[in-house]
């Protein structure tokens, strides 16, 4: 999450409302004691004129001086407190990343670098100590992120109660064809018969079986006689025992089966509208390892790879038998080299690149990743809907956004009023501490 991107956006704008590094001015001396570090006098007058001037420009009532001054000043008391959190737990930021988040704060400004270090010149800081001062603040954030995060925990009961909401919520505008089938209960007869039947059509329904021949074949259901098709309905209008079971499937599904008072039902979601969908391509691929070792060289790793290839293009061997000879990859070796559905984004780059690009049935030349050198081959590509896992991804982000913002505001609370802050004192006597 870069939630240090919104306190940036916000600080540099005015480019140096919050800095800690403005250049001194005659007469500079320290305004606050924070813990073992200190505030200047001039980050004071800087952060507050800067502000004045933000303001104006932007038409903005401001309160009395005094509550502004006040407030500019707790607000750079909690900066460097953050600050000070982040040194102890050990946060550094390089200069890539540096750089980076300063191409972003010019971007979202709409501004060149050339142009944002004009701007922060003419509000009388230096480009260096404003790079140091976004440094100070990413450090901030990322330590605020890594602490808070510790406090926040999010059951399992919730993510799927929120997904259950945001899935009713879409489900006011989205409209199902809906296809059924009903296996009735006889008098008399032994209910597992009925539910062994139903399983046994929901399997041949998986295996490619038309669902209309299926249904004027077996279903005792009201629309027996239109293959089962009871058309488009939105949940609200659906029979209840239907909406209870529908919850954001995609074109294609087979629900069920599932018991009521009279018989077991199937149900096939045949089309969908107003569903956004979220689906996946998952890859079958089998492979074989050879790791390089002190008498191994990489290529004699390539070369037996070569020759396992040849031999199975020839018809001298197979690849499942070649991978439970030879792969050192045991898990797969075991199982004919085979990996089983997955995503591609699971494996490391050059693999991921391999399953995505190869053709079926194709073996890929050796190529080596971090654990040695393989030949793979594609045996079979799918697409899986995954609006559910979406769905449910979505709840968990809303969950976590919302409590890290509650416990965020806690822990500001706390470091605030453990740390030691002194106001020293001033011409008119003015003195805090805590």
């Amino acid at each position: 999450m870069k939630l240090w991107t919104k306190t940036l956006l916000s600080a540099i704008t005015a480019l140096s409302t919050f800095s800690l590094m403005a250049e001194p001015v005659e007469l500079d001396k320290v305004a606050v004691i924070v813990n073992e570090g200190v505030i200047l006098q001039s980050d004071i007058d800087t952060a507050y004129k800067t502000l004045k001037a933000n303001a104006k420009d932007n038409d903005q009532a401001l309160p009395e001086e005094d509550v502004l001054r006040e407030q500019v000043l707790e607000k750079l008391i909690i900066d460097t407190i953050q600050q000070q959190e982040a040194e102890r737990i050990g946060v550094r930021i390089d200069d890539n990343r540096l750089n980076d988040a300063i191409a972003e704060i010019a971007e979202n400004n709409k501004q060149t670098i050339e142009q944002l270090t004009a701007s922060v010149a003419a509000e009388g800081l230096t480009y260096s100590a404003f790079r140091e001062q976004v440094r100070k603040e990413i450090a901030a954030s990322e330590a605020r992120n890594a602490l808070v995060r510790r406090r926040i925990n999010i059951l399992p009961a919730e993510v799927d109660n929120l997904a259950d909401i945001l899935a009713q919520e879409t489900n006011a505008t989205v409209q199902y064809k809906v296809g059924h089938i009903q296996l009735r209960f006889n008098d008399n007869q032994d209910k597992s018969e009925v539910e062994a039947q139903a399983k046994e059509l929901v399997e041949k329904l998986n295996n490619g079986a038309d669902f209309s021949t299926m249904a004027y074949s077996y279903s005792k259901g009201p629309k027996a006689l239109q293959g089962g098709d009871w058309g488009w309905m939105r949940k609200e209008e659906m029979p209840t025992i239907f909406a209870d079971q529908i919850k954001l499937q995609n074109k294609g599904s087979i629900i069920g089966p599932f018991r009521s008072g009279v018989g077991f039902h199937i149900l096939k979601i045949e089309d969908v509208k107003g569903l956004e969908t979220v689906a996946v391509t998952e890859v079958n691929a089998r492979h074989i390892l050879i790791k390089p070792t002190v008498i191994l060289s990489d290529e004699g790793a390539q070369s037996q790879l070569k020759e396992y290839s040849r031999r199975i293009n020839a018809g001298e061997a197979t690849f499942a038998e070649l991978a439970q000879q030879h792969s050192q990859d045991p898990g797969s070796a075991a199982q004919d080299g085979e990996l089983g559905y997955q995503t591609p984004d699971l494996y490391v780059p050059e693999f991921k690149h391999q399953v995505e690009t190869l053709p079926l049935g194709q073996i890929s030349e050796p190529f080596k990743t971090v654990h040695g050198w393989h030949i793979v081959e594609v045996l079979d590509r799918r697409e899986v809907d995954r609006t559910d896992s979406a769905l449910k991804n979505k709840a968990y982000r809303i969950l976590f956004n919302r409590k890290f913002n509650e416990e965020a505001g806690a822990w500001l609370q706390e470091i605030r009023a453990s740390a030691f802050v002194e106001v020293v004192e001033t011409d008119e006597g003015d003195q805090d501490g805590n």
